[in-house]
């Protein structure tokens, strides 16, 4: 057998498990007994969001793509990208989620053949934002660049800059929400080439959608404040904090402005509607992580919502499959203004 046959038998074992809601398919073929463990967790998890919402899992599909190899005298280290398919039924309506996550595999070669020793996430849904980078092992042990940014084109209206606040009082904007989520549908899986690209591109990804919904920009040029994005100058990175980080688009989204994007916070997610965002605080301490878009919503009227980091197309908005989720995990539900 071929570490590739090992590879391909672990993200088909990954598959079955979810299906399954236990990491048993993967005791075959994956030696390190944590990893095992910490997936049983977040599989069964996964399955018991699915029995709260009456929703039964009919089927999986996973495609690999092999990002980057490393050979070492020990064994091979892959980069991958797994596109997941999940279809699950409520009632007698069929849902399909997606979701693109990259791992880096190590596998070992034994007496016995290959087997894959352990994976990891490249990505986390906790970190702050950075640009797009290239991963090295070493000064010679390149992977394939997968995250690299291109060049950001100036994308601010100058006719909607808002340096007086006095551009508003004379005009009312209707927030597009059938437009917004056409956006947040064309470019959920790959980044659009106008704006920059972050590392953890969640809330720029969300300030996007917003912005192609209609949502006037508010440019003060400062980045501590408003809500703007206005490309790079050289190195010069030109857009708010608002723009890019999950707590500060969260912040900015609850407080009420005259004119311009606001919200309001509603108590439940099944108030919320296609075009209105989620703010996750994994920990529980206050400061949101991660942000999403809601783009629909299921047979029981809940949300789903389109991501990036994990790249994630209608994901059920709990996110209890995530491994920033924990018990600590507190939401914030956004309603967008239909009028600003």
């Amino acid at each position: 057998m071929s570490w590739k046959t090992a590879l391909y038998n672990y993200v088909h074992a990954k598959n079955e498990a979810e299906l399954e809601g236990s990491s048993a398919p993967l005791e075959a073929f994956v030696s390190d007994s944590a990893y095992v463990r910490k997936q049983d967790v977040k599989v069964r998890r996964l399955l018991n969001s699915y029995r709260e919402r009456d929703a039964k899992l009919l089927r999986g599909e996973t495609k690999l793509r092999l990002l980057g190899v490393k050979e070492l005298p020990y064994g091979i280290i892959a980069d991958i990208q797994l596109h997941r398919f999940l279809t699950y039924q409520i009632g007698l309506i069929e849902h399909q989620e997606e979701r693109i996550e990259s791992e880096r595999v190590i596998i070992e070669h034994h007496a016995l053949g290959w087997k894959v020793q352990s994976a990891e996430l490249i990505q986390s849904e906790k970190s702050q934002p950075s640009r797009g980078h290239s991963f090295h092992l070493s000064e010679n042990q390149t992977f394939l660049d997968t995250q690299s940014s291109s060049p950001s084109l100036p994308y601010i209206n100058p006719s909607i800059r808002n340096t007086s606040g006095l551009e508003f009082a004379h005009r009312k904007i209707i927030y597009n929400r059938p437009k917004a989520v056409q956006y947040a549908e064309k470019w959920w899986q790959t980044p659009n080439p106008s704006y920059e690209y972050f590392e953890v591109d969640c809330t720029n990804y969300v300030s996007q959608c917003l912005f192609a919904g209609g949502a006037p920009m508010d440019y003060t040029g400062k980045r501590e404040s408003g809500w703007w994005y206005g490309g790079k100058k050289g190195h010069q990175e030109l857009w708010s904090y608002s723009w890019a980080v999950a707590n500060s688009l969260h912040h900015y989204l609850e407080r009420p402005h005259v004119h311009g994007l606001t919200g309001t916070v509603v108590k439940n997610a099944w108030e919320l509607e296609p075009g209105d965002t989620i703010s996750y605080d994994w920990d529980g301490d206050g400061r949101f992580q991660h942000n999403t878009f809601v783009i629909a919503k299921d047979a029981n009227g809940m949300p789903l919502v389109n991501a990036h980091t994990f790249n994630s197309r209608n994901r059920y908005w709990a996110y209890k499959d995530s491994p920033a989720w924990s018990e600590r995990t507190k939401y914030m539900f956004i309603h967008v203004a239909d009028e600003m």
